[in-house]
């Protein structure tokens, strides 16, 4: 049967910047604590095993910090917190550059799933904003995993917050939690990638009537300030509407401060979604109608070529 109590824990990680000796070591004090108060699950942020900031534009692209720092999955990082979530009989997320095993020539801006049972799989980041075409390819699917809670969605920033069919799949796909690694700094358009990533996160939370924990970097990485934010949040059960369970909003007093926040949520109080019809026409018919969603994307790709 499938469960719906969890513990949940996010973290503000103050990634260093290309060490990921440095960083690797506290991923994994971070799960001993996230263990200790009895999380289930714990997310990191965005490519918090290396840092995030880019190097100078006319740098050749193989001598890139983290195409040097990438690895494999599996691979010795998956490794070594596989055997800590083993351990503990948890969850942990978090992203790292992924090189591709059976085309090394490719590399990923990722997020690797370490579970109870060892390695569960990794997501590869599908739209690529700024600077990070310079080092990573682009993914191309969504990432779902199997949990007794049902099913997991995992998307990484831009994915998230920009392209909401993402999140829509998750939630036609059964999940009732979403997973954000992400890294959002105070130099994105003066501070107003805070202000959008709240709007999103609650839009998100609220439209699709799902639970979303979301992990972001803080303080200085190379370059940037980041502004850390990371929180649980879902559907309240005075729909519609969205609660905050644990952590901060983005842009809130002493949100860049590194931490982790963690909440127990029921994700039986997922009850409403256009995806079920429960406000359409009373013919038990849902509102979703992914069958004209496809003629119209057709028509798209039929105007690029």
């Amino acid at each position: 049967m499938t469960k719906d109590i969890i513990n949940l824990a996010v973290v503000n990680f103050s990634a260093v910047w290309g060490d990921k000796e440095q960083n690797l070591k506290r991923i994994l004090e971070y799960i001993d604590a996230a263990a200790l108060k009895g999380a289930q699950m714990v997310i990191f942020p965005e490519t918090c095993l290396t840092g995030y900031d880019p190097e100078d534009e006319d740098m050749n692209r193989e001598d890139r910090m983290q195409r040097l720092l990438s690895e494999t999955i599996p691979g010795p990082a998956t490794e070594c917190i596989c055997e800590r979530t083993k351990r503990y009989g948890i969850y942990a997320v978090f992203g790292m550059p992924e090189r591709d095993m059976k085309n090394p020539e490719s590399v990923y801006n990722a997020a690797a799933v370490c579970g109870p049972e060892g390695l569960v799989g990794s997501c590869r980041k599908i739209h690529l904003p700024f600077h990070e075409h310079l080092w990573a390819d682009a993914g191309d699917r969504p990432f779902i995993f199997h949990t007794p809670w049902g099913p997991v969605g995992l998307a990484i920033c831009y994915d998230f917050y920009c392209f909401p069919e993402i999140t829509r799949y998750f939630r036609a796909k059964g999940a009732r939690l979403l997973l954000n690694c992400t890294a959002i700094s105070t130099v994105e358009t003066s501070g107003a990638g805070g202000f959008l990533g709240n709007l999103c996160l609650q839009y998100l939370a609220v439209n699709n009537d799902v639970f979303i924990a979301s992990s972001n970097l803080c303080g200085k990485d190379r370059t940037s300030w980041f502004m850390g934010g990371s929180s649980i949040l879902g559907p309240s059960v005075s729909a519609p509407g969205f609660h905050y369970h644990a952590g901060s909003r983005f842009l809130d007093p002493g949100a860049d401060e590194s931490g982790l926040f963690s909440a127990t949520v029921d994700l039986s109080d997922v009850r409403h979604s256009f995806l079920s019809g429960v406000w359409g026409d009373g013919s038990g018919k849902r509102d979703w109608r992914p069958d004209q969603y496809i003629r119209w994307l057709r028509d798209m790709e039929e105007d690029d070529r």
